[in-house]
């Protein structure tokens, strides 16, 4: 039948100092390593009105020269509490030999993006190279980020060009780290 299997022996590490020690080329985003979470606004020219979301990002390694990369957002009402799920994506940073940085974003809506970008010291900057949609994804024909860290708390801008519309801000959050 079938063998026992033993746990993965290779588990992300969310926390610098446990696990497998990270690879040299992630030096320059190090910092992002571990779990984030916090509120943003959100706006765009085709919604109805602004909207309010909390968020939570991860960043791990397993040792090898890229972070695995994950985020979750819902909306909340003006008292904080839950109202919905909202945005979803999953994806790798790869950080190349000169503090480039080449990132693939994918997103349960149909959307897969790739981004290249700088990494320079505490502020990271990536831009859409392709974006790619299934039939029936909305139309995104390109993003830009931009990731501020301060110690323990990040924030991150996101704008957007999709539906007809230039590229121009959607997003703001500020993050706090999480402990492990």
């Amino acid at each position: 039948m079938f063998e026992p299997v033993q746990e993965n022996p290779y588990p992300d590490t969310y926390t610098l100092g446990e696990g497998p020690d990270p690879h040299p080329l992630l030096a320059p985003v190090l910092p992002l390593i571990g779990r984030w979470h916090g509120r943003g606004r959100g706006e765009y020219p085709t919604l109805e009105e602004d909207f309010r979301y909390e968020q939570e990002l991860t960043f791990s390694h397993d040792g090898r020269p890229f972070l695995r990369y994950e985020a979750r957002a819902w909306l909340i009402d003006g008292s904080g509490s839950p109202v919905r799920p909202a945005g979803r994506e999953a994806g790798w940073w790869r950080v190349t030999p000169d503090a480039g940085l080449e990132v693939v974003l994918a997103h349960p809506t149909g959307i897969a993006e790739t981004y290249v970008g700088r990494v320079s010291d505490t502020e990271i900057e990536i831009e859409t190279k392709d974006v790619s949609l299934t039939p029936r994804a909305k139309e995104v024909t390109g993003t830009r980020r931009h990731y501020a860290l301060g110690g323990e708390e990040m924030t991150v801008t996101h704008d957007m060009a999709a539906v007809g519309q230039p590229l121009q801000h959607h997003l703001t959050a500020h993050l706090r780290r999480r402990p492990s």
